[in-house]
């Protein structure tokens, strides 16, 4: 279905001076900036039913007058130069409350990442799964599987869509490595230059501004144009401010939470699209930056992309509701704290399900004499995969990448298992390759006795 823009709200002014001054005091000391709880645009509003005694309009204008008053102008320009606003709802607050708890604090830290070897084993899962939707997201086709198995095995890429996916894992890990480093416009460009090398018709649009002002946001289904992007002069200028922001500490004013700030760098990009392509996961990945740089560890563990893919029409609607309504960004982040609150739950669940396996494939190697004692961690993760992919090849490449050892510690982990009989070795070639026999959970209760 075609994306409609929303429309916009009536006009404030002719709303008020229609008002009586004694109207008008009611309207403002009798509501509050949520309608029924939500944040809602006027597109969505004008579909409700107002309080008794209230127009549409009326409750309209008493809804924006609350949210004046919790507004704060932003140090960040629209394409005409005036600032875009933000206020903090208790929607947003709620949100921010447990978010700071779950994706800051060490104390409700899950258990299974609390050891080195476990942080390594779920941080390659988590750079994998952003990688893949990120790059989905803007077209990338390919299968999961294949993709993972590209990843896993350091391969080189076959087409444009798993270089897509290659750019997006080479990218998460050099934000790990950039964490600590301001954000400055050449290491946007850099970054920009690591997303879309090898994808771009032109080579040179890597990592460099776009030149021209062909560039438009639009609906695939009908081609009509959603946004208009600043031009290509003001690029270099609007980049800077938006740095200065990005590295701006706590004391200036106005104080914006280093999430909401993130989520703002993320809107920006999107909103200049700079590029003549990846903005999309530019701004993705800067937003992982920023948080990284304020100290959300947990973040680098989830996939925001999986979730803005699965209702990409929301993600669109946000920016749009921005637009139509003051350039308010109160749409697009509470659209985007939700997105992250149910990444973290996600992660939990994943957690929570993998630890369950782990424990089930322990449990199964204690009752064997023969193993028990015998096999660590890795080997024990590797044999709960088994489990679940009859068939499944492995490299000792891969294996050493996921558990973050030296190849001889991999090599042997992979050859006790063959010698075991849990792995079976092949030699295509020069790769040494270890297949999960179909019948491996019998061979472990063989090896029970």
């Amino acid at each position: 279905m075609a994306m409609k823009i929303p429309l916009s709200p009536p006009s404030e002014r002719d709303i008020i001076i229609a008002l009586t001054p004694e109207r008008l005091i009611r309207l403002i000391e009798a509501h509050s900036p949520l309608a029924n709880g939500e944040y809602l645009h006027w597109d969505q509003l004008r579909h409700r039913t107002p309080p008794e005694g209230l127009s549409l309009e009326e409750w309209w204008i008493a809804i924006k007058m609350a949210r004046v008053g919790q507004s704060h102008r932003l140090p960040l320009l629209d394409k005409a130069g005036n600032p875009f606003s933000l206020a903090v709802p208790e929607p947003v607050q709620i949100h921010l409350h447990h978010i700071d708890r779950d994706a800051a604090g060490e104390i409700r830290a899950p258990a299974e990442l609390n050891t080195p070897e476990h942080r390594d084993r779920y941080l390659l899962h988590s750079l994998v799964e952003e990688a893949i939707t990120s790059s989905q997201l803007e077209g990338a086709a390919t299968t999961r599987q294949v993709a993972k198995a590209m990843l896993r095995e350091g391969r080189k890429p076959r087409d444009r869509s798993e270089r897509m996916i290659f750019n997006n894992y080479t990218a998460m890990q050099a934000i790990r490595r950039m964490k600590a480093d301001p954000i400055r416009p050449d290491r946007i460009l850099e970054l920009h230059r690591i997303l879309t090398e090898g994808t771009l018709d032109d080579p040179a649009d890597a990592g460099r501004l776009r030149r021209t002002d062909d560039v438009k946001v639009v609906d695939h289904q009908d081609g009509k144009v959603l946004h208009q992007p600043p031009t290509f002069g003001e690029l270099p200028a609007r980049l800077e401010r938006l740095c200065a922001f990005a590295n701006a500490d706590e004391n200036a004013a106005p104080f914006v939470h280093p999430v909401l700030r993130a989520i703002l760098l993320h809107f920006m990009i999107g909103y200049d699209h700079p590029f003549v392509d990846g903005n999309g996961r530019t701004a993705r990945a800067l937003f992982y930056w920023a948080l990284a740089r304020s100290g959300y560890w947990l973040m680098e563990f989830l996939s925001i992309s999986h979730f803005l893919r699965l209702a990409p029409a929301q993600y669109v609607r946000a920016y749009l509701h921005t637009e139509t309504d003051g350039n308010d960004t109160t749409y697009f982040v509470l659209h985007q704290l939700d997105i992250i609150r149910k990444a973290i739950a996600a992660l939990h669940e994943y957690l929570a399900r993998t630890a369950k396996e782990q424990r089930s494939t322990e449990r199964l190697l204690a009752g064997s004499p023969a193993l028990r004692g015998k096999l660590n961690h890795r080997q024990v993760a590797l044999l709960t995969h088994a489990l679940k992919h009859p068939g499944e090849t492995y490299r000792i490449d891969a294996h050493q990448r996921a558990h973050g050892v030296v190849y001889q510690t991999a090599r042997a982990d992979l050859l006790g298992l063959a010698d075991l009989g849990l792995l079976v070795a092949d030699r295509p070639g020069r790769a040494l390759l270890f297949t999960a026999p179909n019948e491996l959970q019998a061979r472990i209760a063989h090896l029970a006795g």
